[in-house]
């Protein structure tokens, strides 16, 4: 029997790669004969550098950069070889020809992760406030990767803090906001927003191709916008949305003037992700937004994968109905099911109204133990719900 283990993070519990090894040492206690093959899965937040980096056997290069609220955080960026990326994977990338005097097998993509140095999870709830975020952490990342000769950097915004544009990131990176006076805001967060009357520089023309890994469309602004869908839980307060949302489009109106790139830009598709770094380094940078989960699929040759299993283990917090028209795990047992393949979904809360006949749904969190608890113990409680199952 070969079992491929695809599970995507446990929100604030259990990361992608320790939900598959619970669940892979459950499996080999009872079917020590059995193939695993564990294929962790990542959405553009928490594990993305991780995860890609490890998949295609690259190195890592951490840095003190700085946190979504001025304090220094460990962050690190991936370093892999684009000879080590699957094809499908280089194909989505759409990556500029490398000049003449860089050899492919030296060449290497930059692997960031926006959420180890801007992340949600990086602040109690005490602490989440969007006004007083910034994303500066990320653009001194891109700038670390950029220093180390990545031919391309590849940035995944999930799990953000933050809702400044961007503007923090590309202050890290170049381009400055600039009082009526003549004085720099720095750090801009849009606490300070109202200080900013025009914006001076820019990012470094050598700054490698900019991939932003984005599963969302939300544009920036609008009742589908960056502050509205996100902010919430982020620390934003209902009355403030209509103040947050005009001074958006004021400070995202000065960029793709300064930048000399259209407003439509702020209407674009997924221009809203991450509280608006991408439209932010779309408008600054030339970033291009990359659907997330085809890259991190093609990435991890999951098609492959899948094809071989016998049976494939899927989860992650909370999967419903949503789960199966959505991505990550969702996508992973659609697209099993459409083999033929016999799927288990392991979940904190999994309920779908009207399962497929080869679905089967586990909730591991037992009905009467309160989430706080159940949290904490969320390694140990998908061990024992797989041990049970299979």
């Amino acid at each position: 029997m070969r079992v491929l283990l695809a599970f995507d993070k446990f929100k604030d519990s259990l990361t992608a790669p320790a939900a598959c090894a619970a669940a892979s040492s459950a499996l080999r206690a009872r079917h020590p004969d059995w193939t695993i093959d564990e294929c962790p899965l990542a959405d553009g937040g928490e594990g993305f550098c991780d995860i890609l980096t490890r998949a295609a056997g690259g190195v890592f290069i951490s840095a003190l950069v700085t946190g979504p609220r001025g304090a220094q955080v460990e962050g690190r960026i991936g370093l892999v070889a684009v000879s080590r990326v699957p094809e499908p994977a280089r194909a989505l990338l759409q990556l500029p020809a490398l000049s003449s005097g860089t050899e492919v097998s030296a060449a290497r993509i930059a692997v960031i992760e926006m959420a180890s140095a801007s992340g949600l999870a990086l602040l109690s709830t005490a602490e989440r406030d969007l006004w007083q975020t910034t994303t500066a952490g990320a653009g001194e990342l891109i700038h670390l990767a950029a220093s180390h000769g990545a031919v391309a950097l590849l940035l995944g915004v999930g799990g953000s803090a933050t809702n400044d544009l961007g503007l923090g990131a590309l202050d890290a990176l170049g381009l400055r906001c600039l009082s009526g006076s003549g004085l720099p805001v720095s750090p801009p967060v849009p606490a300070r927003w109202r200080e900013i009357a025009r914006m001076t520089g820019g990012v470094p023309r050598g700054l490698p191709p900019l991939r932003i890994a984005c599963d969302v469309t939300n544009p920036l602004l609008g009742s589908r916008g960056a502050a509205a869908v996100y902010g919430p839980q982020k620390g934003l307060r209902t009355e403030d949305l209509a103040r947050l949302d005009h001074e958006c489009a004021r400070l995202g109106l000065m960029l793709c003037a300064h930048s000399s790139r259209p407003d439509s830009l702020m209407d674009a598709p997924g221009a809203g992700a991450a509280g608006g770094i991408a439209f932010g380094l779309m408008a600054a940078a030339g970033a291009r937004l990359l659907p997330g989960f085809d890259l991190v699929s093609a990435w991890l040759d999951l098609d492959s994968r899948l094809a071989a299993a016998d049976l494939v283990i899927t989860g992650e917090g909370r999967f419903d109905d949503s789960s199966l028209q959505g991505k990550g795990p969702g996508a992973v047992a659609s697209q099993a099911l459409a083999l033929g393949k016999p799927v288990q979904v392991f979940a904190g809360r999994a309920s779908v109204a009207q399962p497929p006949p080869q679905l089967r749904l586990h909730s591991i969190t037992p009905p009467d133990l309160p989430l706080a608890e159940a949290l904490p113990r969320a390694g140990e409680l998908l061990a024992h719900a797989v041990r049970e199952a299979i």
